[in-house]
């Protein structure tokens, strides 16, 4: 039999068979498509577990339209802060110097939308101030904590002018931030850093009423405990290389501000 003859008897062989093969194209096109699906994986890990956190941190409410500086200071004069008069549940967290400078606390403060203030020196941060355009890109707001990290009391009034000053022209050269808050090291201040202060647009000089260290949530004065409105500072510890890093920190007091049934506020929006 000629081979033509031999393939139309075939075909014929099939048809009345009923076990012809579908030759729909889209129905061959979904089959190919279905086996290249592979079936779901587990959810992904929200990001407050990878963190360390139990739950996600509650979004803060509205901020006040006029916030309401309350604090120690003069006629003129800047008020200084460690906490802010308000009944949201929000506190605030601060980080000082620059010193530590991990990529991963960048995806920490971008996962978990932490509104986190940071206080630069220049001295400190050097050549790591990409790192810090990084934190701003993903919310971070950056503050003024003089050129060289001085203690300012008793200094004379150019030399501090010139720290605070210098500072804030730095953080607007390189970042186009125009600083409006500062940070005495130390917690050192005296009525010349305030004139100083005034001087160069700061609208409020800014300490703390807690901070995070190693260990332990320290006081430094008062109620043994958070209250809405704290201002608090996670300590930086560059040399301890073997102690929690900035991350861990952060993560240690996120979980007493959440005990507390508090959140993180952004700082700028209340003073």
């Amino acid at each position: 039999m000629r081979p033509r003859r031999v393939a139309a008897a075939l075909l014929a062989a099939v048809l009345l068979t009923g076990c012809a093969p579908s030759v729909d194209p889209i129905e061959r096109l979904g089959r190919k498509a279905a086996q290249r699906v592979r079936p779901a994986g587990p959810a992904a890990e929200p990001p407050y577990r990878r963190w360390g956190l139990a739950a996600p941190l509650p979004a803060p409410p509205r901020p006040p339209a006029r916030p309401r500086l309350t604090g120690t200071s003069g006629p003129g004069m800047p008020p200084v802060v460690d906490h802010v008069r308000t009944s949201d549940k929000v506190v605030f967290l601060t980080y000082d110097d620059g010193a530590e400078r991990d990529p991963r606390f960048v995806d920490m403060v971008r996962e978990l939308r932490l509104p986190v203030s940071m206080f630069l020196t220049d001295r400190v941060v050097g050549p790591g101030y990409g790192h810090f355009a990084h934190l701003m890109s993903v919310g971070a707001d950056l503050q003024n904590h003089t050129l060289d990290h001085p203690s300012l009391r008793g200094l004379p009034y150019a030399g501090q002018r010139a720290e605070i000053c210098g500072q804030r022209d730095k953080l607007h050269a390189r970042f186009g931030v125009r600083a409006r808050l500062f940070r005495p090291p130390y917690r050192a201040f005296d009525r010349t850093t305030l004139r100083a202060a005034a001087d160069c647009g700061v609208s409020a000089v800014v300490l703390w009423r807690a901070s995070m260290s190693d260990t332990d949530l320290r006081f430094t004065h008062g109620h043994r405990g958070l209250r809405p409105g704290d201002i608090l500072l996670v300590a930086s510890d560059d040399d301890d290389l073997d102690g929690p890093t900035l991350r861990e920190r952060t993560t240690r007091l996120l979980r007493r501000i959440q005990d507390r049934g508090l959140t993180v506020g952004r700082l700028q929006d209340y003073l």
